[in-house]
């Protein structure tokens, strides 16, 4: 495919993701803030809804992020009351990570949240699933090596 010399912004796939990125999360900023957590925050939620018990690592590498920036949203979390962090049984230099009850009474929350940006992004179930999973399949191409 030929490229213009002077291609517009909108012309670039790196623009439409970041774009559309920056429109998603304040899409969910209101409907977070009334939980009291951040869109970060909530994906560390999201990551602890699926499975309970993780240390900081696997939360970062289940989000694609450094454990580095997990540990400050997990102690935020923490603080608010939503989740504990406990040294590991089999390896005390590691923490584990559970939700608690107030953490976990936010599940039925987060499905309301979910339910109102898929109506906001106005396309079908099958469209957003094709969406993501080809998002997905780029986020695996731009990884390789």
């Amino acid at each position: 495919m030929p490229t213009p010399k002077n291609p517009s912004v909108d012309s670039f796939l790196c623009f439409a993701l970041y774009s559309t990125s920056l429109s998603m999360t304040q899409r969910y900023k209101p409907l977070l803030q009334e939980i009291g957590v951040t869109y970060p925050q909530y994906l560390v939620l999201l990551v602890l809804w699926n499975q309970q018990g993780l240390g900081i690592k696997e939360i970062a590498a289940r989000l694609h992020q450094d454990p580095g920036s997990i540990t400050p949203l997990v102690k935020r979390l923490e603080s608010l009351g939503y989740v504990a962090r406990n040294r590991d049984a089999k390896d005390e230099r590691n923490l584990i990570v559970t939700l608690t009850p107030a953490g976990e009474a936010l599940r039925n929350k987060s499905c309301e949240i979910r339910d109102s940006i898929a109506s906001a992004c106005r396309a079908p179930d099958e469209e957003i699933g094709k969406l993501i999973d080809t998002l997905l399949a780029l986020r695996a191409n731009l990884s390789v090596g």
